[in-house]
């Protein structure tokens, strides 16, 4: 199942080919002017952009998850009402006004993609990563998700269903993977630390326990 429902204007400057706009260009010349009289030391960027991509962001994310693994009845609004659901938790904000979670159960699983440009809840995810963004990716997930999930090294068994969902301006979606077998009992915290980013993405499973 694909949705390509991409008739709209994105605001979030990422047309597919188009030129980066005057901001982003101020930006870039900004940055530039200041590496050169060493005022920002370009390793130190790096470590600040990685730590939002990978760690500050998706922990978000990784508390909506837990929470919905353990309480069913937020994990009923989360799948009804996303938007509203995530925004309970305190994350909302431009990038992520209008949400929808898809769950992964047994015998289905789900795949996010942006097909058009890369589309991307940032409230819950932080930064999206550079393969989100490229056009293989884009292209593949939706011609040959089976392939593409086991790049990431994600082997499903064959009958299992993908579902692949395209993300777009007005909706963009995140995945509520499954709880880890033998986590009955344990704390939200515990349970946040088995949610990946890339689960969330649905190129990824949550960890097993014991594999932290």
């Amino acid at each position: 199942m694909s949705t390509h429902d991409h008739d709209h204007d994105h605001d979030d400057d990422h047309h597919h080919g188009a030129p980066p706009s005057p901001m982003a260009e101020r930006v870039k010349k900004l940055e530039a002017v200041l590496v050169e009289k060493g005022y920002v030391d370009p390793a130190a960027l790096d470590v600040f952009i990685d730590t939002y991509e990978t760690k500050v962001g998706p922990r978000n994310g990784a508390h909506v998850v837990a929470h919905a693994w353990r309480d069913e009845e937020f994990r009923t609004w989360l799948l009804e009402d996303a938007t509203a659901a995530i925004a309970s938790l305190g994350y909302s904000g431009r990038q992520g006004e209008h949400m929808k979670v898809v769950e992964n159960k047994p015998g289905l699983h789900n795949l996010i993609v942006c097909t058009l440009c890369s589309c991307y809840p940032w409230s819950v995810l932080g930064l999206p990563p550079v393969w989100y963004k490229s056009a293989p990716y884009r292209s593949r997930a939706v011609i040959d998700p089976r392939g593409v999930l086991a790049e990431f090294g994600v082997t499903l068994p064959e009958d299992t269903e993908i579902r692949v969902w395209d993300s777009t301006a007005e909706l963009r979606y995140l995945v509520l993977p499954q709880r880890p077998d033998g986590t009955k009992g344990w704390s939200e915290m515990a349970l946040a630390q088995l949610v990946t980013r890339d689960s969330m993405i649905g190129t990824g499973l949550a960890i097993q326990p014991g594999g932290l």
